[in-house]
């Protein structure tokens, strides 16, 4: 078990309408989410394109922490303004640290917020690494998200670009079954079809060293897709349908 710092950009949601707001607002149902839990979500823009990848962790019945990728906490606190109007809602960016922990006896640390990779994040103003686990590096943490074919803001999701289809955790960060949000149309339509989007994300065997981000994945002489992320002999790709 390994512990890293995962620089996240961290805001609290709070009011006498953060509940109704924000369930109105991301694509995750948060009706279900007790004091305590947390879920992932995405924040869509009308046209279904993704704003921001996010957690949400309930910690009082009107008070929520949001934590998204480091450098795209704008971009989050831009898009949650867009449409607060007339509500009782008050945002706060949070100078919060975020330990990742991963391997062997991570998902049961206290205090973890369920995460990624089988591991938790311990998300506070201090949080402290669990009694154990030796210190990774930046890294060791990258291997772990190639490994889980998790999404990156600014590697995997550009916003404005990509779409929680071609994501491949949209069953993650997405409700099927609660009712409008901003951008609902474009991902209830292509569910309810069971359309394959034009590119899904995968895990890919790469050489070491010989390839980066923004390379073409090439097979057999053809382009099939394009590298987001490589870690060592392996790396996230975007592929088209066709292959």
């Amino acid at each position: 078990m390994f512990w890293s710092e995962y620089p996240r950009d961290v805001v609290q949601v709070s009011g006498a309408d953060a509940a109704s707001y924000l369930h109105g607002q991301l694509s995750q149902d948060l009706r279900p989410i007790a004091v305590g839990d947390s879920t992932w979500s995405f924040l869509l823009q009308p046209t279904g394109r993704i704003d921001v990848l996010l957690r949400v962790w309930r910690t009082a019945d009107d008070c929520f922490v949001l934590d998204t990728d480091a450098g795209f906490g704008e971009v989050m606190i831009t898009r949650l303004d867009r449409f607060r109007i007339r509500v009782a809602v008050a945002i706060e960016p949070l100078a919060w640290r975020c330990l990742a922990v991963r391997g062997d006896g991570a998902a049961q640390v206290a205090g973890g917020r369920p995460s990624w990779g089988g591991g938790v994040d311990l998300l506070g103003p201090d949080p402290q690494p669990p009694t154990g686990a030796v210190r990774g590096a930046a890294e060791d943490l990258l291997a772990e998200r190639v490994a889980a074919v998790w999404p990156a803001m600014g590697a995997e999701i550009v916003p404005g670009e990509t779409i929680p289809a071609e994501t491949g955790i949209a069953d993650v960060a997405v409700s099927f079954s609660k009712g409008c949000y901003p951008g609902q149309e474009l991902v209830e339509r292509m569910d309810s079809r069971r359309a394959r989007p034009p590119r899904t994300l995968q895990r890919v065997a790469v050489a070491e060293g010989a390839a980066v981000a923004g390379d073409a994945l090439v097979v057999d002489g053809v382009q099939v897709g394009t590298i987001t992320t490589v870690c060592r002999e392996h790396a996230l790709a975007y592929v088209h349908r066709s292959a």
